[in-house]
């Protein structure tokens, strides 16, 4: 534990110092939503419904490239070569990064949810407190699958390609632009096996609900299985260095 907690130090000084993905983290998702807001602004519940999405959406998208590319420069920079000749070992470095982002994200997510409850008129029916916390787990679940993709990359711009194999589908299929019930039935068992989908269906459920559902419970339950799945996976293909 506290080798943990001393790895979970570092990466979170590490992010302060950098304002650039400071800013990434917590200014554009709000940039954003503003700018759906201002699109469909005269369109009703459907900026609810959009805006409550891209509440899961963004933190996921953004952390997953974020963490992606950070790993990758841990490994080429020879720092995670070093860093494991400590008692340190894989799970306690991804687990470190899962949690110091996941904090960040969990400011990320009060900001944003903040900018579209306050200043954008964004209504739903379930607690605010829920989406920042299924918000926070979607960008958990983006760190974790970043880190598992930045362990087949050998250079940045291999780390970002993944994000049209392992991000798109993702957002395509969870129900944001079709309802998983119209799409074909090869389609649904694709949506069933993604872990966005569950997030997304949570969030909805806050978004009808007043209070939380036992559906938006189990959709949780869902993403955090994925996220441990996925940093296990990634302890166990993680190289100490790039070649």
């Amino acid at each position: 534990m506290r080798t943990l907690t001393a790895t979970t130090g570092r990466i979170l000084r590490q992010l302060r110092h950098d304002k650039r993905t400071v800013g990434l983290l917590v200014v554009v998702p709000s940039l954003l939503l503003t700018l759906l807001f201002y699109m469909f602004k005269d369109s009703g519940p459907l900026f609810d419904r959009l805006a409550l999405t891209m509440l899961g959406i963004f933190p996921f998208l953004v952390m997953f490239l974020i963490t992606s590319i950070a790993m990758l420069r841990e490994r080429t920079t020879g720092t995670l070569e070093r860093l494991l000749t400590t008692p340190l070992r894989k799970t306690d470095l991804l687990f470190g990064y899962g949690i110091a982002f996941g904090l960040a994200a969990t400011v990320q997510a009060s900001v944003v949810s903040a900018v579209a409850y306050l200043f954008l008129d964004l209504d739903t029916k379930g607690s605010p407190g829920f989406v920042i916390l299924i918000a926070a787990a979607n960008a958990v679940l983006g760190v974790a699958l970043g880190l598992l993709a930045s362990a087949f990359a050998k250079t940045e711009f291999q780390a970002v390609q993944f994000m049209p194999v392992v991000v798109l589908p993702q957002i395509l299929l969870c129900g944001l632009f079709v309802a998983r019930e119209s799409m074909a039935g090869w389609l649904q068992a694709i949506s069933d096996v993604l872990p966005l989908t569950y997030s997304v269906e949570a969030l909805s459920e806050v978004g009808k609900f007043a209070d939380p559902t036992s559906t938006m419970w189990r959709d949780l339950a869902i993403v955090g299985g994925a996220v441990i799945v996925a940093l296990i996976a990634a302890a166990s293909t993680l190289r100490r260095r790039t070649p």
